[in-house]
């Protein structure tokens, strides 16, 4: 009998053992071996070692779980616990979503970050409203173009297919007289074999990791902005876990958030090493090419946000040119 007890007892504790831990999954877009990925798989570890296997978390990278524009979508219904989105996707949604792609507003990492100080109440409270938390936002290095052919102006962009990956890169087509073509990160590399697309404005990182050298030779350095990935939990989800396990992932996030936005930093010359190491010509544009992206694109485009985002738009950006 005492034997059957004891038999009971420990099958009865392997079996709370078993619910005691939790498994969830968190998209995200970009291939493994993606700093944005890496970081977030870091993340993942790190929360499972300070719960003590009790929250397990499998990346799904490069979207084989969910598309990019799924993503946000699927933690909203709870298809994902986690995901990893690219703010701009949502300008459409919400203009302050797109606030970090606003040519030539903020083109440094340290004014990236003061900009996402200042958006940041606002992020938090409209994805509260979505029943989503936010956990951490990180910038991808500067943006710059690449073409398949040299540009001395931006009327050399005319007409060509350009590869557009939220609204404000299509709107920049537009300006430009592109002609904008939808392409997500995990597609961009057969678009550019296919001849889908000829010219696009991305990081060096994306650059390099959809192999855009074997397609493509020129990239201007126009460092003209840093959109941010921004890593999110379905809010149910989260008040699900008890408290300890919630402070290990909000712990585990803020660690991420200042890690992710040094490797940034770190990587942005690198990856612009690594694509003219592969043939990539890497030209710093022309006074007039300057002179040109903030006149027909980066003013317009600012003054079309601001009339659309209306007042709580301008008190952000009010807010960080004061900073």
């Amino acid at each position: 009998m005492s034997k059957h007890i004891v038999a009971a007892g420990l099958f009865a504790g392997l079996a709370l053992g078993a619910q005691a831990q939790t498994k969830w999954d968190l998209p995200a877009a970009y291939p493994a071996s993606n700093f944005h990925t890496e970081n977030l798989v870091q993340f993942a570890k790190d929360i499972e070692q300070a719960t003590g296997g009790k929250l397990q978390i499998t990346v799904h990278p490069n979207g084989s779980l969910f598309k990019a524009p799924e993503i946000k979508r699927a933690v909203q219904g709870a298809q994902a616990q986690m995901g990893e989105i690219l703010l701009a996707a949502y300008q459409n949604e919400w203009q302050i979503f797109g606030l970090d792609a606003l040519p030539f507003l903020a083109t440094s990492y340290a004014d990236a970050r003061k900009l996402y100080q200042a958006q940041k109440p606002a992020l938090q409270k409209k994805l509260a409203d979505q029943g989503i938390m936010l956990l951490y936002s990180v910038a991808w290095p500067p943006q710059g173009i690449y073409s398949k052919k040299p540009l001395n102006s931006l009327a050399d962009l005319k007409g060509s297919k350009w590869r557009a990956y939220s609204p404000s890169t299509a709107r920049i087509a537009e300006l430009v007289g592109a002609q904008p073509i939808t392409v997500q990160a995990a597609e961009l590399s057969q678009a550019m074999a296919t001849g889908v697309v000829e010219s696009f404005m991305t990081s060096g990182a994306t650059g390099y990791d959809s192999k855009a050298y074997e397609h493509i030779k020129y990239y201007y350095n126009t460092q003209a902005w840093l959109p941010k990935n921004a890593v999110i939990v379905n809010k149910k989800a989260f008040d699900a876990l008890d408290k300890p396990t919630q402070e290990a992932i909000l712990k585990a996030a803020a660690a991420a958030e200042e890690r992710g936005w040094k490797i940034s930093a770190a990587k942005d010359q690198e990856y612009l090493d690594l694509l003219k190491k592969n043939g990539m010509n890497i030209v710093e544009p022309s006074p007039q090419m300057k002179t040109e992206m903030r006149k027909v694109v980066g003013e317009p485009m600012l003054k079309e946000w601001l009339d659309k985002a209306g007042p709580e738009g301008k008190a952000i950006v009010e807010a960080f040119q004061k900073m």
